[in-house]
């Protein structure tokens, strides 16, 4: 079978749902989650098997929900490199410190992970058009993967997203809206519309393939770790899907019985400081996160005032004995041009507040010296060009350089 896909299922309340048919949220408000014939897959493949496949995220198409390799809607995403961090490692304090660079996936985001699999599987059910609210990255990939499916696609974002991504939907034929507010107005704007309209919504984990899309990163990170996982994994949160999406591959992974059963990695949810409810429930041992009045920050992928999957980002933190801490907005642009200093890649701001959190754990010692790190970076500085300040002298044809 290409996928092993069984059914749809609520976590806080444990119905059972068809992933056959359009679903959104449960009845009872919560998000829905993919579940897979574990069992039967794991008798019908093994990972030596994933070596000649191609080198994009569908090589992981059995624990993916599309059932026809048809309705694939694909631009080559997926594997990204895990890159070594030497010199920031020995600055910092960590033997092994690795990122996971998004930034080189098509649409320069990991985004492209989630609308790949959503769009594939708005396809499968004949979904004809969506609509989703963004914060920018995830509008453009989902504009442009619609537009390669034939879908149609509105989109409604913050007036103050990175005018980039304004651009990606638009050349794509989106139909889009900018709105003086944050990404929680935005979503006000699509819900009315979704019921006004027949339009499939696609906000964060209203659908439930989105999570599957992302959660590739951590079936990559185990196969590029040759099946043993890291200590650490760090990951820049905003509707925490991402982080949500690694926690749920990994669990699959054990089932399967191709990691092991006893180890997880401690999991960490970064934040700004200028919107950070994940941060302060955790800090509360709460079950989920309160609305973050006045959010502001330059990492505009986690500006997030309140994600609907907030209580599995905690559950995630809870059970790996991880934890959530807030960056401050000089530390993390400090952060960003450091690591282009030192290591030459430029990342974007969420990346860097990843970063700049591992130097803060090892700082407090909450990260040893010999633990094994992975900080994701979400996406390419290059869609943020703002965030770089630069003061650049104009010569006259006439004079030459003196470097002294």
């Amino acid at each position: 079978m290409y996928s092993y896909v069984s059914h749809l299922y609520c976590p806080k309340c444990q119905d059972n749902f068809d992933s056959s048919t359009k679903q959104h949220l449960c009845h009872c408000g919560s998000p829905l989650l993919v579940e897979y014939h574990l069992e039967e897959l794991s008798r019908a493949i093994n990972k030596d098997m994933l070596q000649t496949r191609p080198s994009s995220l569908w090589r992981y198409h059995e624990l993916l929900p599309i059932n026809s390799p048809e309705n694939v809607v694909s631009l080559g995403e997926g594997m990204t490199p895990l890159v070594m961090m030497d010199e920031l490692g020995k600055q910092i304090g960590i033997h092994s410190l690795y990122m996971k660079d998004e930034g080189l996936i098509p649409t320069g985001s990991f985004k492209a992970r989630g609308a790949s699999v959503g769009i594939s599987k708005a396809k499968e059910l004949e979904v004809k058009e969506i609509a989703m609210p963004t914060n920018g990255n995830a509008g453009a990939a989902w504009s442009l993967y619609a537009a390669r499916a034939g879908i149609k696609a509105t989109i409604v974002m913050p007036v103050d997203a990175p005018e980039i991504t304004r651009n990606e939907c638009a050349i794509a034929g989106a139909n889009l809206h900018l709105v003086n507010g944050l990404i929680s107005d935005a979503g006000k704007i699509v819900g009315d519309l979704v019921q006004k309209q027949t339009i499939y919504d696609v906000s964060t984990l209203k659908e439930p393939y989105r999570i599957e899309g992302k959660k590739t990163m951590g079936l990559e990170l185990a196969e590029q770790f040759n099946w043993e996982i890291p200590d650490v994994i760090l990951y820049p949160t905003g509707g925490g899907v991402g982080i949500i999406g690694i926690f749920k591959a990994l669990k699959e992974l054990q089932q399967m019985g191709w990691i092991k059963p006893d180890k997880f990695p401690r999991l960490v949810a970064v934040q700004a400081e200028g919107c950070a409810p994940i941060v302060e429930a955790w800090e509360k041992k709460e079950k989920s996160s309160e609305y973050w009045q006045n959010s502001s920050t330059v990492a505009f992928g986690i500006n997030v005032p309140k994600a609907i999957g907030d209580f599995l980002v905690l559950d995630a933190l809870y059970e790996t004995d991880g934890c959530a801490i807030a960056i401050s907005d000089q530390a993390l642009l400090e952060e960003q041009k450091k690591i282009a200093n030192t290591e030459g890649c430029f990342i974007c701001p969420e990346g860097a507040a990843a970063f700049n959190a591992a130097r803060k754990l090892r700082e407090n010692g909450w990260i040893k010296e010999t633990d094994k790190v992975v900080v994701l970076n979400t996406g390419a500085g290059i869609k943020y060009p703002n965030t770089v300040k630069m003061n650049v002298p104009i010569m006259e044809p006439e004079e030459r350089i003196n470097i002294n």
